[in-house]
């Protein structure tokens, strides 16, 4: 026994061992979250009354509270202090305002970019938890794994080339065209001269396509021998 059938044993065993573990614990989970699930629904349909209320009355106290002694007691201190200091405190202020609203519009288009950058990643590694939780429970071995792994990569590799091809040719075409467009404009029809005129000499004939002229045709009879 090699060390790779060691090996593939151990693991045939494990998947074994983790999928008769799954079996056995399915019925378990399940009512588990059912209970869960029934105790959650409980207790938010007989707790949610209550806490509004407690939430409301603690909003009405605090409302309360801001607003009487301690909002005169904000008036008397502002008042007590100087044109300068309330003017600095003001100034204060309204930069720190603008500063929150800087930061704001620095950080939350990053925020959106790296969770949106984060969200292809979360979804990849949900899929292969899955196919691993698949395999695991299906009766898949190391080796059909490897050769479904290895298509895929294959697919991949086959899809790069095409499109580098299809690229490539996009480009050439693209090129031929300008091309042919920069020949028209440089060389376009109304300036391209027509040939000239073949000139007859004087008494000069055009010959026959077969090579013979009129002297050929009188020098033959009238039954076409010479």
């Amino acid at each position: 026994m090699t060390r790779t059938d060691r090996v593939r044993a151990a693991t045939g065993t494990a998947k074994d061992n983790v999928q008769h573990a799954a079996e056995v614990m399915a019925p378990y989970a399940g009512t588990a979250k059912d209970t869960a699930a029934h105790y959650a629904h409980h207790a938010k349909v007989v707790l949610a009354p209550w806490v509004n209320q407690a939430a409301q009355r603690a909003q009405l106290a605090t409302a309360a509270w801001y607003h009487g002694p301690v909002t005169r007691q904000l008036e008397h201190a502002r008042c007590a202090l100087p044109p300068r200091v309330d003017a600095a405190a003001a100034r204060a202020a309204v930069r720190t305002r603008e500063a929150a609203r800087l930061a704001a519009d620095y950080t939350v288009p990053r925020v959106e970019h790296a969770m949106t950058v984060a969200r292809p990643a979360g979804q990849e590694a949900v899929a292969r938890g899955a196919a691993a939780l698949a395999a695991l429970r299906s009766p898949v071995t190391a080796a059909e794994i490897e050769k479904l792994a290895h298509r895929h990569e294959c697919r991949a590799r086959r899809g790069r080339a095409l499109r580098r091809i299809a690229l490539a040719a996009l480009l050439a075409g693209g090129l031929v065209a300008a091309w042919k467009w920069w020949d028209r404009q440089a060389n376009p029809d109304w300036l391209v001269e027509p040939p000239a005129a073949t000139e007859l000499g004087e008494g000069g004939t055009i010959g026959s396509v077969d090579g013979s002229g009129p002297d050929s045709a009188d020098e033959a009879g009238p039954n076409g021998s010479r």
